[in-house]
């Protein structure tokens, strides 16, 4: 659900991950691309260019992705897999909301290691990462949001 000219990152631990979710979101024809470390250079940079110039809107990656590269419009960063330390979780969530826009992290927290990091970064960082609602109202993200 994004706007025109936004985009979704979705952060997952390995390369079978990254692969494995890409090909189900676009089985479901999402627009999606991946990249991670076992592309060659280049088809990573022609990838990063599709995923920066909209052509693609939902980015599925690696850790390769989390650092250094700044893209316009990152509304949504996904921790699918939660990173493995707290400075890869700010590096990760710091992808959306750049350049005074809105910006959403979402990460899944899927056993007690995933909880413990998530805790690392409370205390670290001094915030509280909230749990998500069961119920989201719509209208508080409706003028920045609409569908793909």
């Amino acid at each position: 659900m994004l706007g025109c000219g936004s985009t979704v990152v979705i952060f997952v631990r390995s390369v079978q991950r990254c692969g494995a979710l890409h090909t189900l979101l676009s089985e479901q024809n999402f627009p999606s691309i991946a990249i991670h470390r076992n592309m060659p250079q280049e088809e990573r940079l022609a990838r990063y260019q599709q995923f920066k110039d909209f052509q693609k809107r939902i980015l599925v990656a690696t850790n390769l992705f989390g650092r250094g590269m700044d893209i316009e419009r990152v509304n949504i960063v996904f921790n699918y897999d939660m990173p493995e330390d707290s400075d890869t979780y700010l590096h990760r969530v710091a992808r959306a909301g750049r350049f005074g826009t809105k910006g959403l992290a979402i990460t899944f927290v899927s056993d007690e290691n995933d909880a413990k990091i998530l805790n690392d970064v409370q205390d670290r960082f001094d915030v509280n990462v909230t749990e998500l609602p069961a119920e989201i109202e719509v209208a508080s993200y409706s003028k920045h949001f609409s569908t793909f």
